[in-house]
């Protein structure tokens, strides 16, 4: 009887919610710009997974083995002690311990012996040991869902899903739990081309005092960071956090953070209340997600410089006086300071109050344009222009003019303070320049 309730506990676990969900583990110049420009005066495999894709299950039905090729050694440098299917059910593991099972290729016909000819479960994970995996935020596949646990490549802007894997592997139910289980997740600040995220278990009554810890490594090309999604954090099994799951506190991620004391670098989960508690067996898998956003660093610098229209000296200024009915004109600079390509750059500009945009006055400076390209729309101070892309040390300017007008101004000084922006994927630098005019009322 109990080997048939193996059976009927994963396919249990395979339709609850949380496996579900989590299952398997107008441009001026679309050319680059080369040159700098000068002024016109100048001229599981997815073993992370609960589920595999649809290309691995269809081999988990047949009479051979399948392990992961990536993972095929793991028993030769796992730390901790492994087993396989047949050991954890024939009472091998004593006490309590977490994602230590890596199917053997004894398993599947062990299990086909003793399981009336049936196969092992589809989604049953193959390594345990590898139990922090990620995938695309927007691309949920349900049962098809796949959970990359070694490294996963990142795109500018995107998110990402961190999924860990939490099974008591005693398989004694509610007499084998855990105890006062908690888990954290560590994501670094720094930037770098390749991130690593770890994730921990720990439980009070484990045989590994130190905790469970795996990880994932997020890469690009392009130096980028990980910006923790916040309020993301969820903990799904199949009672007390299904459905829709339950939300976990965001101090999930504070590993790390040094004003914080170790004690706050936990939380606490559980199978029917988060009280710590997580009987063993596959029918109490918990899953603990969080969301981050990739944010590529790309290397580039912006300046803001303004002067007076027909000043004799010509000089572009951080700041200037002006009058009432002047009318001025602002630079605003991009240079790339990488040694990659970066490309749809866009620049806008944000003009405060009595600095009126003079109509049809923008215009493009680069290595493609060296008289100047007039924009054919007025976009610039409204939701911005993309200027197009520019290799390593290339540069673009953008001109445009603005007249002093009475809106707010007051007797006295007044400083208008106009900021010019610049943007690369979904990194934004600005700068500003500044007017200073006098009124008297």
């Amino acid at each position: 009887m109990k080997k048939k309730m193996f059976v009927t506990i994963l396919a249990a676990c395979l339709l609850c919610s949380a496996c579900r969900q989590n299952s398997t583990v107008g441009d001026t110049n679309t050319e680059a710009n080369t040159q700098t420009a000068e002024t016109p005066e100048n001229t599981e495999n997815n073993v992370a997974s609960s589920t595999e894709s649809t290309a691995d299950t269809d081999k988990a039905n047949t009479d051979e083995p399948i392990l992961d090729e990536d993972n095929t050694d793991d028993t030769t440098w796992n730390v901790r002690p492994t087993y396989s299917l047949q050991e954890i059910n024939e009472g091998k593991l004593e006490g309590v311990t977490f994602n230590s099972i890596i199917l053997q290729d004894s398993d599947y016909e062990w299990y086909k012996n003793t399981h009336d000819g049936q196969p092992i479960p589809e989604g049953t994970l193959r390594n345990e040991t590898n139990f922090v995996g990620a995938r695309i935020a927007g691309e949920d596949k349900g049962a098809a869902n796949v959970w990359e646990g070694d490294q996963i490549p990142v795109e500018d802007g995107e998110t990402y899903i961190i999924r860990l894997y939490v099974h008591n592997n005693n398989s004694n139910g509610e007499e084998g739990a855990a105890e006062n289980t908690q888990v954290r997740f560590y994501v670094p600040q720094t930037a770098s081309k390749d991130v690593t995220v770890n994730g921990w278990i720990s439980a009070s009554n484990a045989t590994e005092e130190n905790g469970y810890v795996d990880d994932v490594t997020f890469t690009s090309d392009t130096a980028f960071h990980l910006e923790y999604q916040e309020g993301s954090a969820l903990l799904e099994n199949g009672n007390y956090a299904s459905g829709a799951g339950v939300t976990l506190t965001d101090a999930i991620i504070n590993q790390g953070d040094l004003s914080t004391d170790v004690a706050e670098e936990w939380v606490k989960i559980g199978y029917n209340d988060l009280d710590g508690i997580i009987p063993g067996g596959y029918e109490y898998i918990n899953y603990v997600t969080i969301e981050v956003k990739a944010i590529f660093d790309y290397d580039y610098v912006t300046e803001t410089k303004v002067r007076l229209v027909g000043d004799e000296d010509n000089e572009w200024q951080d700041t200037i006086e002006a009058k009432l009915g002047d009318k001025v004109e602002f630079q605003i600079e991009y240079k790339n300071t990488s040694d990659k390509e970066q490309t749809d750059v866009s620049i806008r500009d944000v003009l405060p109050s009595n600095l009126q945009y003079i109509s049809g006055s923008a215009k493009l400076y680069n290595a493609n344009h060296s008289e100047g390209a007039t924009f054919s729309e007025d976009f610039l101070v409204e939701n911005g222009v993309n200027i197009g892309g520019y290799t390593s040390n290339s540069n673009a300017i953008v001109r445009f003019q603005a007249e002093i007008v009475d809106e707010d101004l007051v007797s006295g000084s007044n400083t208008l303070v106009n900021w010019g922006r610049a943007g690369v994927g979904t990194k934004t630098i600005q700068d500003y320049a500044r007017v200073v005019v006098h009124i008297e009322k």
